[in-house]
């Protein structure tokens, strides 16, 4: 799995500024940051960052597109309450997820919950809270319909499809082919006619092809291949198409060599997607499904140096943290061959020396590597190393209990 490593530059960095060649978050200078945090490893998530994404995409895509959280990207409850006042929507995959929504200002119609394994006890808590749920199997409709009978609530739900397309050039597909996700696009017909019959109220589609991809092109071929599916499997519907989510995918750059997404292309496009929309389902509400987008950017994982250490001439930097922190980082969350993360020493962004070095964590394994063979400024014991791009599937995908270190914390800043 971790084969090879690219040792090429990444971008600049831009996201945070740099004073005194320290890098500042939230208007607090790293080690400041530090202090007020209390101990390393830690995460932090700036507010400003997530807001300013959030108003570019409001600026870019056409008034009307509704903009939803995907809450697995990042369940911190302070941020999630953030994100409650920003967007018109929170897409939960989970019980769990689902209360920490429910604990937020989101009106709960705005909540909808998807996954493919959605258990009786989790279903009975979306029934009764009135979220739409993403019925992702005909098996899963008949619980559903079962749940609201014994409540006496009528369940609010939409069909998931699993389209015969996929999003091209993306770094995990969600759809076309065999897939655990959704219903597969021939069957779905015969399960709106079912779903007419049990009574449930018909609210839309779900339609998720793929996710991380920075290619503006394939987005918006699935996005309109999305429309296409919907309005056709409309005409089978018992009720009239309320909304359509057609998912996101848009990804960020993480390695070197990426570039940023062309937001604005997507936007152009959708214009369009919108009106054909308008004209076909009257009333019908377009929405997109952004999680990765919102906050990666916007966070970085701090850990400390607590060793250097050289073996055969190379020089490794021993840190606080690692794998079990940010598995992503270490290339073992769906790398094929592995690639650095942007990492940096945060309290000497440039420094006045630069070395080669390896940033490695404090687990008895070969696996606890943040960065492979990096150039950065020298670092001493006791100096921060960042992981910047992390604040989308870090803590919560991570390890955490692996070799009984602590976990590290969160703040929001």
């Amino acid at each position: 799995m971790l084969s090879r490593n690219e040792h090429a530059a990444h971008a600049t960095l831009s996201q945070f500024a740099v004073h005194d060649d320290c890098l500042q978050i939230g208007a607090l200078a790293l080690p400041r940051l530090a202090q007020r945090v209390g101990r390393t490893p830690f995460y932090a998530y700036e507010r400003r960052h997530i807001g300013a994404r959030v108003a570019l995409l409001r600026a870019t895509l056409p008034d009307g597109v509704q903009l939803h959280y995907a809450m697995k990207a990042n369940p911190m409850a302070a941020l999630v309450q953030m994100m409650a006042g920003l967007v018109d929507g929170i897409d939960v995959a989970s019980g769990g997820e689902l209360a920490g929504a429910l604990d937020t200002t989101m009106h709960p119609h705005r909540i909808s919950f998807a996954g493919p394994g959605k258990s009786l006890a989790e279903l009975g808590c979306a029934v009764a809270a009135e979220v739409l749920i993403n019925l992702e199997s005909e098996a899963e409709m008949e619980r559903v319909a079962i749940i609201g009978a014994q409540l006496g609530l009528t369940p609010r739900v939409a069909v998931r499809v699993n389209p015969d397309f996929e999003l091209k050039y993306s770094g995990m597909k969600m759809g076309g082919g065999a897939r655990q996700f959704g219903v597969d696009e021939q069957r779905v017909p015969a399960m709106l006619h079912r779903l007419g019959q049990l009574g449930l109220d018909f609210i839309g589609f779900h339609i998720f092809s793929g996710s991380q991809n920075l290619c503006a092109d394939a987005i918006s071929l699935a996005q309109a291949q999305s429309l296409q599916l919907a309005l056709r499997l409309a005409g089978d519907a018992p009720g009239p198409l309320r909304l359509l989510n057609i998912g996101g995918g848009f990804g960020v750059p993480y390695f070197p060599g990426q570039t940023a997404l062309d937001l604005a292309a997507i936007g152009d496009r959708m214009h369009g997607l919108l009106h054909t929309l308008q004209c076909a389902a009257p009333g019908a509400k377009l929405a997109i499904e952004l999680g990765r987008y919102l906050v990666a950017e916007a966070g970085i994982y701090v850990c400390r140096v607590i060793e250097r250490k050289v073996s055969r001439g190379q020089v490794f930097l021993i840190v606080d943290g690692g794998l079990h922190h940010h598995l992503a980082a270490s290339g073992n969350f769906g790398q094929v061959i592995r690639k650095n993360y942007p990492v940096l020493i945060g309290n000497k962004v440039q420094g006045d020396v630069r070395e080669t070095v390896s940033v490695v964590g404090p687990l008895c394994t070969p696996l606890d590597l943040l960065a492979d063979q990096m150039e950065m400024a020298k670092a001493d014991v006791g100096d921060l190393v960042v992981v910047l791009q992390s604040g989308a599937y870090g803590l919560t995908a991570s390890p955490t209990a692996f070799l009984g270190h602590p976990a590290p914390l969160e703040v929001l800043v």
